[in-house]
């Protein structure tokens, strides 16, 4: 028997785009580029030889177009785990569900999905301007875990780890995290031998998650320096985002591809920043456009 999917759980638009995202299923391209910002999109499209299709609805800013003969879309999710959970959701579903008949389509649409975003450098090898491939992801925001088979697809070892070696007290985010891989082949095609890699953690918030103390103590103000410590496998943690967690726990229960690369913008070991590093994106865009 097919699964319907109602509408109180498929929500689709007048015009028979998604609810959220206000795309049209014949909009949606296989390969896909995630943005957190919303002008980020126009700079990502900048470089496209032809743009077809442009929408916006909140955060969510989506234009589609070619980029040497390869068929893309660029999409904005805003900020967080949350919201990614959204934009996967109805990516999937434009891409995988029949919106005439409400039903899962007799053949399965895979997607590519590469997040380029900006990060915190958490070693010394880190600095300013460069770009991380995110191998796997520690998220601290629980969302993989309101989803069934979440164990099948999560490095339950590297979990393990890392709370024995957080030694985490009261009610910091044990219950909730969760560790994930990206898809090998992607992240190898995109990252190659020019960018970094290791463990990326998603953070559920900017400050006190990330171990920035503003004018609330934090529970664990040694919380950075074991982070920056932690080791498995050869690989230690590189970076702080928020978003990359969510992308490759949902790609890998759903069968899609996805990757993050971030450039840093922030050493938190030497306590240096550049908050004006709108202008230095271009390389990291255009890297990734070639190579996905």
């Amino acid at each position: 028997m097919k699964k319907y999917f109602p509408s109180s759980e498929l929500i689709i638009n007048e015009d028979e785009s998604i609810f959220h995202l206000h795309i049209k299923p014949e909009w949606l391209t296989n390969k896909i580029i995630l943005v957190g910002d919303p002008n980020r999109v126009a700079q990502v499209a900048s470089h496209f030889e032809r743009q077809e299709h442009e929408v916006e609805n909140r955060e969510f800013k989506t234009i589609t177009g070619k980029y040497k003969e390869k068929n893309i879309t660029v999409v904005s999710t805003g900020i967080g785990c949350d919201n990614i959970d959204i934009v996967m959701n109805e990516l999937d579903a434009l891409a995988n569900i029949d919106f005439r008949t409400r039903e899962i389509k007799p053949y399965f649409n895979q997607l590519e999905i590469v997040r380029i975003g900006t990060c915190g450098g958490l070693q010394p090898d880190t600095p300013i301007g460069t770009f991380i491939c995110s191998q796997q992801s520690i998220g601290f925001d629980g969302l993989l875990n309101f989803y069934a088979n979440r164990d099948e697809v999560c490095n339950l070892r590297l979990e393990e780890a890392f709370l024995k070696h957080m030694r985490w007290q009261g009610n910091l985010c044990a219950p909730a995290l969760y560790a994930i891989e990206a898809d090998k082949e992607l992240t190898e095609r995109i990252a190659k031998k020019d960018m970094a890699r290791g463990i990326t953690i998603s953070a559920n918030g900017f400050f006190g998650p990330q171990g920035r103390e503003l004018r609330i103590p934090l529970a664990d103000p040694e919380q950075n320096t074991k982070i920056e410590t932690f080791e498995y496998q050869g690989s230690k943690i590189t970076n702080f985002e928020m978003e990359s967690s969510a992308l490759a726990g949902l790609s890998r229960l759903m069968g899609h591809k996805a990757t993050t690369v971030c450039m840093v913008i922030a050493n938190r070991v030497i306590k240096e920043a550049n908050p004006n590093y709108k202008n230095t994106m271009d390389s990291l865009i255009e890297t990734v456009l070639d190579r996905i």
